[in-house]
Formats: C-alpha cells, sequence, structure tokens
C-alpha cells in the first residue's frame, strides 16, 4: 500500500541474530554502528532499525548505556527516521527489552506480535569456528528457546512506548501475529496507520514460499484494510526475493544485515548500504519511488524526529 507510488526502505543494521564470526562486515562497535547506518540512510534507507552491542565481544546489549554510544550521533549524520528495537534478544526479559525504547523516545520502536519458537541453531551446521566463546552458545540454546512476547508484555511495551507518542513497527512472524494485533486495535490500545512488518524464513514462524508471502498480505489485507502499511522482512538468502514479491504486491521492505549477510548468492554484503541499493533497484525497476524520511514520516504518521529524547 505505497502511498503515491512512494515505497518505505528500512534498513536493519546489526540486530541480535547474527554473531561477530559470521562475517567480518558485522557492526558491533558503536562507530561501525554508525557508520553502517549512515550509509544506508545516503543510499535510500528512510527507517534505520538500531541494535545495540557489547563492542569487546559483539554480543546484543539492551542497556540504554549501550544505545547512547551511536543515537545522537546517527541523528546528528541524517534526517532518516530511528527506530529503537524492543524485541532485544530472545534470552531478555521485556523490561530490559523496552528499556531504550522508553528512555529515548523515539519516532519508531518495534514490537514482536506474538511469541514463537525462534530456532538458530541450524546456523552451527555451518559455522564451525568462532572467535567469541558466547557465540556457539548463543546458538545451541536456541533449541530450547521460546522468543517471549505475552499479551502481558505487548501490553506493557505498547502502553509504555505510546505515552511518549512512538508508533511502532509490529514484527508478525506468523498469521497468528496478525490476529494478535487485531486484538490490540480492537481494545483501542493501537491506532491507524499500522506499520506490519512480515517476518519470513524464522526457524519457528512462516516460511518463505511465495504463497507464505500472499497469505500474509491477504490476512492483513482482511483484517486491517487501508488502516496499514505493509512491510516484508526475508531471512537471509530470501530477502531480495521476498522484498521484490512485496514490492509488486504494493508493499514495503526491509533489507540490513541483521535480516541477511548476503548480497547475492555466495557474497557478503560489505555494508547494509550494499542492500539498501539493491532494494532501490527492485523499487525503482517496478516504476515506484523510494520515499525520503520525510515521506515516510507522513506515511506512518510519525511525530518527527525533534520530539524524540536524545
Amino acid at each position: 500500500m505505497s502511498a503515491k507510488g512512494k515505497v518505505i526502505i528500512t534498513c536493519a543494521v546489526t540486530g541480535s541474530i547474527h554473531t561477530p564470526s559470521m562475517s567480518p562486515h558485522l557492526p558491533i562497535t558503536p562507530d561501525e554502528i554508525v557508520t553502517d547506518a549512515l550509509k544506508a540512510a545516503e543510499a535510500g534507507a528512510s527507517i534505520l532499525h538500531l541494535h545495540a552491542r557489547n563492542p569487546e565481544d559483539g554480543r546484543p546489549d539492551q542497556t540504554p548505556e549501550g544505545f547512547a554510544r551511536f543515537l545522537s550521533r546517527i541523528k546528528q549524520g541524517t534526517g532518516a527516521v530511528i527506530n529503537i528495537t524492543t524485541g532485544g534478544s530472545p534470552f531478555m526479559k521485556v523490561d530490559e527489552r523496552v528499556l531504550p525504547a522508553a528512555t529515548f523516545k523515539p519516532e519508531v520502536a518495534s514490537l514482536n506480535m506474538g511469541s514463537i519458537n525462534f530456532g538458530l541453531f541450524p546456523l552451527l551446521e555451518k559455522y564451525k569456528e568462532f572467535k567469541f566463546d558466547w557465540e556457539r552458545q548463543h546458538l545451541e540454546n536456541t533449541r530450547d528457546l521460546v522468543f517471549r512476547n505475552s499479551f502481558k508484555d505487548i501490553e506493557h511495551i505498547l502502553k509504555t512506548c505510546y505515552a511518549n507518542n512512538t508508533r511502532f513497527e509490529f514484527e508478525c512472524y506468523d498469521i497468528a501475529h496478525l490476529y494478535n494485533v487485531k486484538h490490540f486495535v480492537d481494545r483501542g490500545l493501537i491506532k491507524p496507520p499500522f506499520f506490519v512488518q512480515s517476518v519470513f524464513g524464522i526457524l519457528g514462524g512462516i516460511g518463505t514460499h511465495p504463497e507464505d508471502v500472499m497469505h500474509m498480505k491477504r490476512t492483513a489485507d482482511r483484517l486491517f484494510g487501508d488502516q496499514y502499511r505493509w512491510s516484508v522482512l526475508g531471512a537471509g538468502a530470501a530477502q531480495l526475493r521476498i522484498g521484490a514479491m512485496a514490492v509488486a504486491m504494493g508493499g514495503n521492505i526491509r533489507v540490513g544485515l541483521e535480516d541477511s549477510l548476503w548480497a547475492g548468492k555466495g557474497t557478503l554484503a560489505q555494508s547494509s548500504a550494499e542492500q539498501v541499493a539493491l532494494a532501490r533497484k527492485i523499487i525503482e525497476g517496478h516504476g515506484l519511488d523510494v520515499a525520503t524520511p520525510n515521506e515516510a514520516r507522513e506515511m506512518l504518521s510519525l511525530k518527527g524526529a525533534d520530539r524524540v529524547n536524545f
């Protein structure tokens, strides 16, 4: 549902899924995160989805102090919308996960819309050597991991962030998560326009088949009509293929090294900006235009960068 042919590119520059040993290009330090984010914005990303990392070993870091090392620097360097994760890492409690968004009051925060098994352990079949001791165990522990996002957790994040006029990137890993969004809409806790990010390809969530993509879109259309903006996130090798499908169906696209380390078969992306450039080609190849940050703000009814706390 791109307004007047405008398509939003969201870029997620580091995340908490990939570990440092998987790519030398994965941003870990504050300087690396700033550099990657600014390059992505310059390439055409209108929204920057941000996580923090421990700069010493790359562990996920959901402390406000971790985010403070780069948020203002990114804001000073670009007009792009800054989106702070409340997903953090699947191993974190909800109070820890929401704290950066509660502290910095961004224009957008991500919000996972349901609990799922979150299996990263198949990556152990591909990566055998690790730089840091925590990496192997981090992946192995997902064999017995449920990423908790209960109704109580979701309501807590909604109320905490809406108090600051922060809006949401609703991350929906399966069809049931769309119905969870509808539940909170019916209760008056979510107000349009909704920014629904359909996530494909995480083990434990919906797959990457074209029928899965169409099923997500059909269901969201039926539940939300013209009250939402749809975007997609394809994990790993499915990133650009699913992005192309979504653009053809009137949707928006998310890329970045959080979601995939690749820029084509067998080729590591050297930056998130490289993936943004590929997404831009897809959009413009469909005869559409990439939304500017201010156009994205208008499309999503955001409060503006002058009303954040960083």
